[in-house]
């Protein structure tokens, strides 16, 4: 079985939403979900992996949260080279800044972001981002 990790922070509980969105499209393409909040992730774990799932929601001045997710990521950024990520998260402000310089350091570093471009809701997210989430998951396992 195909193991795919969804790492995330979530301060409202949209984020964890879309975690578990993907989740459930990982487990229906047949794989198993590894569903687990950034302060429990593993740095050196993701980097064995081939393909991932990432979720912060926009903060402050949009940018990731600063005292678990941007710290993880600083880890994480030298060990993504070849690696297919999906990004995802949520905001309640401003014009989704924060995920265009996501998408744009995972590039810089190498990782492709699958589909192109990171997946966001505006505070909760509706039937049709959630059903994009589920694709997201799906897509996952075929790449890992």
């Amino acid at each position: 079985m195909s193991k795919v990790s969804i790492v995330f922070w979530s301060g409202t509980g949209n984020t964890a939403m879309m975690a578990n969105a993907i989740a459930e499209g990982v487990t229906a393409a047949g794989g198993e979900a590894v569903v687990l909040p950034v302060s429990e992730a593993n740095v050196g774990d993701l980097k064995n992996e081939k393909a991932f799932a990432l979720g912060c929601p926009s903060m402050g001045s949009e940018v990731l949260e600063e005292m678990e997710m941007e710290p993880f990521m600083e880890a994480l950024e030298d060990g993504i080279a070849g690696k297919q990520i999906v990004l995802f998260g949520s905001y309640g402000w401003g014009n989704q800044e924060w995920m265009r310089d996501w998408e744009s350091r995972i590039t810089e570093a190498g990782a492709t972001v699958v589909d192109g471009e990171g997946i966001t809701a505006n505070y909760v997210p509706g039937e049709d981002t959630l059903e994009a989430l589920k694709d997201a998951g799906r897509s996952l396992v075929s790449l890992v």
